[in-house]
């Protein structure tokens, strides 16, 4: 028998509303609404977002980044990341992603008909870590040019 479209949605609201009373829910909660709180962390995360757009246009205006520019870019992304609100709102929002690629992974599974699919990572053809649309992704990727990217999450 097929399944219409409200029967989903009404199953999905379901499944939201049981995702909801997760406990890496609330840690993620938690964590937006302590670095809501940190005046230190917001400051830290604007220069951040402010001294990656400067060096965008600057690179996009044909001018090289000095070494100057990078290291100021460097020491403040090492005291972004030694931030413990910072480090705890991004520990709960990678655990959250982890949750809903895992259930993602699932619905996948059934709706494609996997046999044996065991819901390890790769399962479904799902990259680990592909949620895309989740709360904070993309919100504050920066990256020093040339440098690793670092990814803050935004309450």
């Amino acid at each position: 028998m097929p399944t219409d479209t409200q029967q989903l949605i009404d199953e999905a609201e379901k499944l939201g509303q049981l995702v909801s009373q997760h406990p890496a829910i609330a840690r993620y909660k938690q964590a937006q609404q302590a670095m809501a709180e940190d005046a230190d962390a917001k400051r830290m995360l604007a220069d951040f977002d402010r001294q990656i757009e400067t060096l965008g246009r600057q690179e996009q205006s044909g001018l090289a980044v000095t070494d100057a520019q990078r290291m100021q870019l460097e020491g403040l992304q090492t005291r972004i990341v030694s931030n413990p609100r910072i480090k705890a709102l991004n520990a709960a929002q990678v655990e959250f992603v982890d949750l809903l690629r895992r259930i993602t992974q699932t619905i996948q599974r059934q709706v494609l008909d996997v046999p044996g699919a065991s819901g390890g990572a790769g399962a479904a053809g799902a990259a680990p870590g592909a949620a895309a649309g989740a709360p904070g992704a993309g919100a504050g990727t920066a990256g020093a040019p040339g440098g690793p990217r670092l990814t803050i999450a935004r309450p």
